[in-house]
């Protein structure tokens, strides 16, 4: 049983990518390639190995720094000494003095240096900080997939609406057509005026206006998809599933506003502003490093560095560095100040997220409740337009009626499909809010 499960997933799976390796996607398939495709996510991909290098960068500093340095030198013009006569000869004048040139033509030397922090409390905050900005990071590439996902459904659902609309206008053409074809006869017969032939013809002219309108809306809505998706402007692309499929999939199971990925992330900007703020406190607490220095140097006249018979001078030693903050101008107390506001800000800012939130929470379910039931309304009105139309074509066809009876049902029929249209819109938008108030966009 658990195999055949699985057999039946892969299969679906397999059918679902060859789907879209021809260009004709479901709503899923989609918003699957949007993630693998756009380029605005991959550069929030590119944000958080960039955090992640970032927290390594900042672990790096607490680890041993080590350094290698060379120097080479020549004095051009050996400095001058100088100093009181009677060094050299204690029966010379007193005050007087006597010069001459000290040090070597070239000079050279060679060391390692080693530092290592000890205790540094920024440091231990800085490493909490970065940590924690890694994971600031992924929520934010998770808002820009969140919205590169609603792009996509939005396109789609107006691509659905403008595909079934268009099959519609498609199917009003050839029925007017079929009128005129079939009046005609009458025409010829002389049973028909020419004024209510016109007026046929008009009402097929104002179909194929709109059939053309339809046509470009959906292409449009096509490229838009295209777009969104991040899928190449100039290859042909295909959508699978209707409004009503998308409308049966598309109920909101329900949530909280307190998973709404905005409101995730400034409550995760303030851990990174009190971290801050911990961080400017700690710089007034003392620092303590250590040290290695392990050194050779040369003097010579002659460039002869490289000679194994010639000396160089070995010099090494360690110690300790105890650094302790004094007095600053009142610049820590300044930060500290600074940070204690941005705390408060983003404090404030979560609360106004919250409340905006909610009042969206509210709209949106009152807009939802309004479009399911607006959308009823209006499939039942094309319902019945439809069924007075064809009911008018046939009267019409067998010499009942007025050609100007049948235009005026026709255009009672394209006015309300076009508020079906719009209700099924307005469904799908009221449900999309939702569902990113709710975190529920993205498959978890």
């Amino acid at each position: 049983m658990n195999n055949s499960k699985l057999i039946v997933g892969a299969l679906l799976m397999v059918a679902q990518f060859s789907s879209a390796q021809n260009g004709s996607f479901t709503l899923e398939a989609a918003k699957t390639y949007a993630q693998d495709h756009h380029v605005s996510i991959k550069n929030a991909d590119h944000d958080i190995t960039g955090a992640k290098e970032r927290a390594n960068e900042v672990r790096a500093i607490g680890l041993p720094q080590v350094n290698i340095t060379g120097t080479f030198g020549q004095n051009l013009h050996l400095p001058v000494q100088v100093m009181d006569a009677s060094f050299f000869n204690p029966g010379a004048p007193p005050g007087s003095l006597v010069s001459f040139r000290a040090g070597t033509k070239f000079s050279s030397s060679a060391g390692l240096q080693a530092n290592q922090m000890i205790f540094n409390g920024s440091y231990i905050i800085g490493l909490k900080a970065a940590a924690y900005f890694a994971k600031f990071q992924e929520t934010a590439s998770d808002i820009t997939k969140e919205d590169v996902s609603y792009n996509v459904i939005q396109a789609y659902q107006l691509t659905s609406v403008a595909k079934e609309n268009l099959s519609f206008v498609d199917s009003m053409v050839i029925t007017a057509e079929s009128m005129v074809e079939m009046q005609a006869i009458y025409f010829d017969l002389g049973l028909l005026l020419k004024e209510d032939m016109d007026q046929l013809k008009y009402s097929v002219l104002t179909a194929k206006q709109a059939q053309v309108a339809s046509n470009l809306q959906y292409q449009n809505s096509l490229n838009l998809l295209k777009f969104m998706m991040g899928y190449p402007m100039e290859d042909p692309i295909a959508i699978t599933q209707t409004p009503d499929e998308l409308i049966a999939k598309s109920a909101s199971g329900g949530g909280d506003v307190h998973t709404n990925l905005s409101y995730s992330l400034i409550e995760k900007q303030i851990i990174l502003s009190e971290l801050n703020l911990q961080n400017n406190k700690l710089l007034g607490v003392p620092t303590l490093g250590a040290y290695y220095q392990h050194s050779y140097t040369a003097y010579r006249n002659e460039f002869d560095f490289f000679d194994s018979d010639q000396q160089w001078f070995l010099q090494n030693g360690w110690g300790l560095q105890l650094n302790v903050p004094v007095f600053s101008g009142g610049q820590s107390k300044a930060l500290i100040g600074q940070a204690k506001v941005r705390l408060m800000k983003d404090e404030n800012s979560l609360i106004q997220l919250e409340s905006a939130l909610k009042m969206q929470e509210i709209q949106a379910k009152n807009n939802l409740l309004g479009a399911q039931s607006k959308i009823d309304l209006q499939k039942q009105n094309v319902d019945l337009a439809k069924s007075i139309y064809e009911n008018s074509v046939i009267k019409d066809q067998i010499g009942e009626g007025t050609s100007m009876a049948v235009t005026q049902k026709h255009n009672q029929l394209i006015m309300a499909q076009s508020q079906y249209v719009a209700a099924k819109i307005d469904l799908f938008q009221a449900q999309l809010e939702l569902d990113k108030i709710y975190n529920n966009i993205l498959d978890k």
